[in-house]
């Protein structure tokens, strides 16, 4: 009897054979893995402003250049697709360095789910200010308590630790576990954790599409695993081929 076919046990009744969507679910992850850091990096490499500019000065960018900061924000949509990103280079590399994948998955995890809960989404006080035809007065008041808020203060400090130590880990785990070439590990590790030190916002946008590059380490691992090892079969499959 075809394997694809449907069985009928000793009661009568048909068994229907469970889909097995490891594949999907590893071919998935493979394609995440490296999209929201490298959109985030081409924001960086396509604004007209550094990220730490004062108010004014990025009220005047977004007036002089409103739809390429519209253009910024729909590259930023993707941003929460960081955390399975970061679950996919744990995946990969929990068999090899369990203990240090463990760790910086959840130092990762931990801080990018902090940071996109706690801190404001693309669509910034300075952009309002043009698109709504704000006060920018009242409006930079605005932004300056919000900074000043303790709640930002913490999902500030739990992201910037997913980004520097948390990728750091990440990275080293991805070199040591010799699933993916040892130098993109290193991207990873190092694209990560130099990102608040980058002078300016080009080189900081270089750096995160070299991060990237190390997150495409995962995806270079799973598109390489078979299904077999990526997981376990649906249970009833496991049961039947045993």
């Amino acid at each position: 009897m075809s394997t694809t076919a449907s069985q009928t046990g000793k009661t009568g009744r048909t068994e229907r054979k469970p889909r097995d969507v490891r594949g999907f679910w590893r071919v998935l992850l493979a394609v995440i893995a490296p999209v929201p850091i490298l959109l985030q990096g081409i924001v960086y490499l396509i604004s007209p402003v550094g990220g730490n500019a004062p108010f004014d000065e990025t009220v005047a960018a977004v007036t002089a250049h409103e739809g390429r900061f519209e253009l910024m924000q729909w590259l930023q949509v993707p941003w929460f697709l960081l955390i399975p990103a970061s679950f996919a280079v744990a995946w990969v590399t929990r068999r090899r360095v369990p203990r240090l994948s463990t760790v910086g998955a959840i130092v990762t995890m931990g801080g990018l789910g902090a940071g996109l809960f706690l801190l404001g989404g693309p669509v910034t006080p300075e952009y309002l200010t043009v698109h709504e035809g704000l006060d920018p007065a009242t409006m930079e008041k605005v932004r300056s308590s919000m900074d000043s808020l303790p709640i930002f203060a913490v999902g500030s400090l739990l992201f910037i630790l997913a980004i520097t130590i948390g990728l750091l880990l990440q990275g080293i785990a991805l070199a040591r576990s010799r699933v993916a070439p040892i130098w993109m590990g290193i991207a990873l590790a190092v694209g990560g954790f130099t990102h608040p030190l980058m002078p300016g916002h080009v080189a900081a946008g270089i750096g995160l599409v070299v991060t990237a590059v190390g997150f495409a380490g995962a995806s270079f691992a799973l598109l390489r695993t078979p299904n077999d090892a990526f997981d376990l079969p649906p249970e009833s499959l496991a049961r039947r081929s045993s």
